[in-house]
């Protein structure tokens, strides 16, 4: 089967090699994969982030139908259709898995970094923790909610909005176009929007949200406080300590600010304001399983339409370049079925 992994240099470039398909083991389900999605997360691992990976397949945002189950698994049978995520398998036993919390299982196993993940043309699944795709609900859109639907789904979930409240949303991407949707369309707030790319913030009013600022242009804090009396919460989705520090002071007193994006910065968090205005600062991590079953069910529905734009498995390079240079609409996936640019169907 052929595959994208992390370079031997680990320097955020992916190679594409053939690897054996694995081996089914007790548990195991094995997935054919018809999409997986490209997020910020993988450069990161592919640069070696949060650890080199050199050789690892990469690829958190899978959804693939099932072809063999191990025997003695029960939750899947073959012809399902299932996710690979970020939240590969947890220990099922600490007081983070057995409380509802278990995406910070200290002993977590993740999808492309600490296994191989989706971006084959097969992966292995551990049975129970692979959630279903609900009928009716498109696999390449499935694909995105796989990870940045349910991880701004939760994050909207941890930011406890509620109908009319206003939440402030920092980074049009790929994630924050979904976070954008769950807002509106589920929890049923007054969205503002903020990015610095004009073509992001257009599409972030065609999907719902109410105002779109640019940050370059327009003091995000200010302009906040002053029209809204300040957020009730902040979900900060930017690879940007600037868009972090803006949310802390876009929020009003008892606002909540939702760390979700990653950039390997620290935020001013002005203690004063802290203690005085009672502001809740929350790292938010992906999801559970329930909130991914819960997030592809408002899919289903029509509720969240991911953008998404199919790319062969041969253009993952480029793709990677496009993340790196911020050019992307929504979200890239990469189609593991049809052939690539030189006709050959691999």
């Amino acid at each position: 089967m052929r595959a994208a992994v992390v370079s031997q240099a680990c320097d955020g470039t992916v190679e594409i090699v053939e690897r054996e398909t694995p081996k089914v083991g007790p548990g195991e389900a094995l997935v054919d994969v018809e999409y997986c999605g490209v997020c910020h997360t993988d450069l990161h691992v592919a640069h070696g982030d949060f650890g080199k990976v050199p050789g690892r397949i990469l690829g958190h945002e899978g959804i693939g139908i099932v072809t063999q189950v191990a025997p003695d698994v029960t939750s899947l049978k073959v012809g399902d259709r299932v996710s690979i995520a970020w939240f590969f398998q947890g220990c099922g036993r600490c007081e983070y898995c057995t409380t509802g919390r278990e995406t910070l299982c200290r002993s977590v196993k993740n999808a492309g970094y600490s296994v191989d993940g989706g971006m084959a043309e097969q992966c292995l699944v551990t049975a129970d923790y692979a959630v279903k795709v609900p009928e009716g609900l498109d696999p390449a859109q499935a694909s995105s909610i796989t990870c940045a639907g349910v991880t701004t789904y939760k994050a909207i979930k941890v930011a406890d909005a509620k109908p009319g409240q206003c939440v402030a949303i920092y980074g049009c991407g790929g994630l924050g176009n979904l976070a954008i949707q769950y807002a509106k369309k589920v929890f049923n707030a007054h969205v503002v929007a903020i990015d610095i790319n004009q073509d992001k913030l257009d599409l972030a009013l065609e999907v719902g949200a109410d105002v779109a600022l640019n940050a370059k242009d327009v003091n995000t804090a200010e302009y906040i406080q002053e029209h809204f009396g300040g957020a009730h919460s902040a979900v900060v989705t930017a690879v940007s300590k600037d868009a972090f520090n803006d949310a802390i002071n876009a929020v009003r007193a008892a606002g909540k600010v939702v760390a979700v994006g990653l950039p390997s910065e620290t935020m001013d968090l002005p203690i004063v304001k802290a203690v005085l205005d009672g502001i809740e600062v929350i790292g938010s991590l992906v999801g559970t399983r329930k909130d991914l079953e819960e997030a592809f069910q408002f899919g289903a529905e029509g509720l969240v339409v991911p953008i998404v734009q199919k790319r062969p498995l041969d253009d993952v390079a480029a793709v990677f370049a496009e993340m790196e240079a911020g050019t992307i609409q929504g979200r890239m996936v990469l189609d593991m079925k049809h052939q690539c640019a030189c006709g050959h169907h691999h």
